[in-house]
């Protein structure tokens, strides 16, 4: 191939490593919007990226999924949010709930006190415009949502919430599993965009460490291979109640293709089913 004048791929890439140095955000990266994570990871989430995050029944990956979801949105960034275990409007509704810090339940009777009234008017107007796209998981599986994704121009971060509503068998089987893993990293490059997937880790209550490691998330090992990133919550609350541990909430690191592991605090208000940074309290 002839060395002409084009800007070889080097260049360009150099030019981003100085634009970046220069106080530039990487052109190939979406911050999650907890800032903690986001140091860990090198500035935040990598389009072309496929990112697990597990954890136990109940550890909250819907709501730090949706979480990220809201706050990618509201930086600008086109976001489609696909639910497997909710409606869209149920999902609407955890959304208020998180950004207007109440009760799903108050919502939906209507009893909220005047100042709760305000704060949650305040998040409608703040989310109208800067919503994510909200479906329901398609039955045609990872294909389905691959054609989708194609039909929207500028979309940064798919959010699948979760692996199990990807699987075509009624009874799920590792294999299945797997092969969606390996559809969803697919579709990451292909689409050039980083994809957020959930999955439940139910076995850990067999064990005495609770924290999840790379090979509970089993898919053959698809997970701990075709990953980018592996994320796993981990809330003890949910284990030894009565330490006074409540909210507390370990967002682990296990897989970092290109960076190190480590774990970020994280609180959980249950209530709200609203994580915040423990760094950066009120994003």
């Amino acid at each position: 191939m002839a060395r002409g004048a084009d800007i070889s791929p080097l260049s360009l890439l150099l030019g981003r490593v100085d634009a970046v140095a220069d106080g530039a955000f990487p052109a190939d990266t979406v911050p999650s919007g907890f800032p903690s994570l986001d140091k860990l990871l090198g500035g935040g989430l990598r389009r072309g990226d496929l990112i697990v995050l597990g954890g136990d029944v109940g550890s909250g990956k819907s709501a730090f999924s949706l979480a990220a979801a809201l706050r990618v949105s509201q930086e600008g960034h086109e976001t489609v949010f696909y639910s497997g275990e909710m409606l869209p409007e149920r999902v609407l509704e955890r959304a208020l709930a998180i950004e207007g810090r109440t009760r799903v339940d108050d919502l939906r009777r209507g009893t909220l006190d005047e100042i709760t009234r305000v704060g949650v008017g305040g998040a409608a107007v703040r989310l109208r415009d800067d919503l994510p796209i909200v479906e329901r998981a398609p039955s045609g599986g990872v294909a389905a949502i691959a054609e989708e994704v194609s039909t929207l121009r500028g979309t940064k971060l798919v959010v699948v919430d979760g692996l199990h509503a990807l699987l075509p068998g009624a009874r799920e089987t590792e294999e299945e599993a797997a092969s969606a893993v390996r559809a969803l990293k697919q579709l990451a490059m292909d689409a050039k965009v980083a994809v957020l997937v959930t999955a439940p880790l139910p076995g850990l209550v067999e064990r005495d460490d609770r924290r999840p490691v790379l090979d509970d998330f089993g898919a053959r090992g698809a997970v701990k291979e075709r990953a980018d990133v592996v994320l796993a919550l981990f809330r003890e609350e949910m284990y030894d109640s009565g330490r006074g541990i409540e909210g507390a909430t370990e967002l682990l690191v296990r897989k970092n293709r290109n960076g190190g592991t480590g774990y970020v605090d994280l609180y959980f208000y249950a209530q709200w089913m609203r994580f915040e940074d423990m760094l950066d309290p009120d994003r």
